[in-house]
C-alpha cells in the first residue's frame, strides 16, 4: 500500500490549475450510453474513479480512448447487460450508470451497493423513481430491471438526492412524454449533467433550481463537452493555502460555485479577489474561528468541503461547531487529527466541537475515506515535524496527482 510522507511548515503558494470535476464526469460518462454515438469529453480528471468507470463502459462494450485529458467514448454497440459485482464494490456511484443502461436496454442487471464508510447512502429513491417511470425492478443481491416502454411521469423525491436526480434524467432523456422532477437536487454537476445531454438533442430543463422538466427524444447525436472545473478539488487547495500562511492564485472557477466555500473562508480571515476567470487567495495572519458550520445541499456549504474546513479551524483562535447534516458517519477524520494535537470532541453523530490549539505535529496517521484524508494531508503540510499518511488510495479517487500539484506549489510531500 502506499503512503504519503510529508514534511511540514512551507506555505501553499502559486498557480493553481485544476481539471474537471470528479462529481461530474462521472455522470457525464453514464450519459455517453445514450447516443449510441461518439462523445468527446474534454478537462477530464486522471482519477481512479475515472479508470473505474473506463473499465465499467468497456466491460459492456464501450470503446474508449483516454489521453491528454480528452477521454473519446463510442457506445456504438453493446455487448453486455450487467455490471459485474467488482466494479459496484471499488466504486458504489457506479450506480449512476443504471438510468442511462435502462434507457438503452430493455434489461440491465447491476450488483446492489455495498455499504460506504461515511454512512448509508441507500438507492431506494433511485429504483422508487425508476419504478415510477414505468420500469419493473427485482431487488436482491443483483437489481434486475426490465422494461418495454419508459413513460414520462411526475416525481416528488422525498430528499433533493443527487444520484436519483440524475438517474432520472438519464432514464427520461428518451422517454414517451414529459418527466418532472419536484425537489431535484440542485448542485451544479447537475447542472454540467443537463449542458451534456442537450448538446446531444435532449430536452432537458431546470437544472440548477428544485424544478426539472424532462420532454422526451427519439434520437441522441454525438456530442463534444468540456467539464466544469472542480469546485471540491479547488476548496481543498484554497484551505491548503490558508493553513500554511500561503497565497493562491486559480486559473480558473464558476464563481457561484465556489462561493459557498469561499464564504466560509472570508470567515476565517482569508482575503479572496475574484479575477476575470479565477480568484487570488491571501491567507489569514491569525485564522479566525468560524464558530458553526453546518453542511447541506447546494447552495449551501458542501459536505464535501468539511473535513478541510476542520483541519484548518484545528488551529482557528477559538471554538467551532461543526454540523453535518448529509452523513451520519463523517467525523472519522477526527481522531486521526488528534493524533496530530487537535482538540477536536465528537458531541453525536452529526455535532462535534473543535476548539483550536497552537500547533499541531506530525504523526502516523491512515485515511479513512475521500475527503478525510484530503483532510489529513492539510493538517500535515501545517504540523510540525513529519507525518505518515496510509490508505491514501482514497486519495487517489478523487485528486489528480495530488502530491505532484502540491509540490509545485512549495510542499514537501512524497508518494512511497
Amino acid at each position: 500500500m502506499s503512503k504519503y510522507l510529508i514534511t511540514g511548515g512551507n506555505k501553499i503558494h502559486g498557480t493553481l490549475s485544476i481539471k474537471g470535476a470528479k462529481n461530474s464526469i462521472l455522470p457525464l460518462m453514464a450519459a455517453s450510453l445514450l447516443n449510441e454515438s461518439i462523445s468527446i469529453i474534454h478537462n477530464v480528471p486522471l482519477i481512479a474513479d475515472v479508470y473505474t468507470m473506463i473499465d465499467i463502459l468497456e466491460s459492456i462494450g464501450c470503446k474508449t480512448d483516454f489521453k491528454d485529458h480528452v477521454l473519446v467514448i463510442d457506445s456504438s454497440d453493446l455487448i453486455s447487460n450487467k455490471i459485474d459485482e467488482g466494479y459496484v464494490k471499488k466504486m458504489r456511484s457506479s450506480i449512476i450508470v443504471l438510468g442511462a443502461m435502462i434507457s438503452r436496454l430493455e434489461r440491465v442487471k447491476i450488483y446492489e451497493p455495498g455499504g460506504c464508510a461515511i454512512g448509508k447512502r441507500p438507492i431506494d429513491l433511485h429504483l422508487n423513481s425508476l419504478r415510477k417511470l414505468g420500469i419493473k425492478i427485482q431487488e436482491g443481491s443483483i437489481i434486475d430491471c426490465e422494461r418495454k416502454e419508459i413513460i414520462g411521469t411526475d416525481i416528488i423525491l422525498d430528499s433533493p438526492s443527487v444520484g436519483a436526480t440524475e438517474n432520472i434524467i438519464l432514464a427520461a432523456v428518451k422517454a414517451k412524454g414529459t418527466t418532472r422532477i419536484y425537489n431535484a437536487a440542485k448542485e451544479p454537476e447537475i447542472e454540467d449533467l443537463q449542458r451534456f445531454v442537450n448538446k446531444m438533442g435532449a430536452k432537458v430543463s431546470g437544472a440548477g433550481s428544485d424544478f426539472i422538466e424532462i420532454e422526451g427524444v427519439d434520437k441522441l447525436d454525438k456530442v463534444e463537452h468540456t467539464v466544469i472545473p472542480d469546485r471540491i478539488a479547488i476548496g481543498t487547495y484554497m484551505v491548503a493555502s490558508a493553513i500554511t500562511g500561503g497565497y493562491l492564485e486559480v486559473d480558473k472557477i464558476i464563481r457561484p460555485h465556489m462561493e459557498p466555500i469561499n464564504n466560509t473562508l472570508i470567515k476565517a480571515g482569508c482575503d479572496i479577489e475574484y479575477t476575470k476567470e479565477g480568484l487570488i487567495l491571501t491567507s489569514p495572519k491569525k485564522i479566525k474561528p468560524i464558530n458553526f458550520l453546518k453542511t447541506n445541499i447546494h447552495p449551501n456549504y458542501p459536505t464535501d468541503m468539511q473535513a478541510q474546513m476542520m483541519s484548518l479551524m484545528t488551529l482557528s483562535e477559538g471554538t467551532n461547531v461543526f454540523y453535518e447534516t448529509i452523513f451520519e458517519n463523517r467525523f472519522m477524520h477526527c481522531s486521526e487529527l488528534n493524533k496530530m494535537g487537535a482538540d477536536i470532541n465528537i458531541i453525536s453523530r452529526h455535532l462535534c466541537r473543535v476548539n483550536g490549539v497552537d500547533k499541531l505535529y506530525g504523526c502516523e496517521t491512515k485515511c479513512p475515506d475521500l475527503r478525510g484524508g484530503a483532510a489529513l494531508i492539510i493538517a500535515s503540510l501545517a504540523a510540525e515535524g513529519k507525518s505518515e499518511i496510509s490508505d491514501i488510495y482514497h486519495v487517489d479517487r478523487g485528486y489528480e496527482d495530488i502530491e505532484g500539484v502540491l509540490n509545485s506549489l512549495g510542499a514537501d510531500i512524497k508518494k512511497i
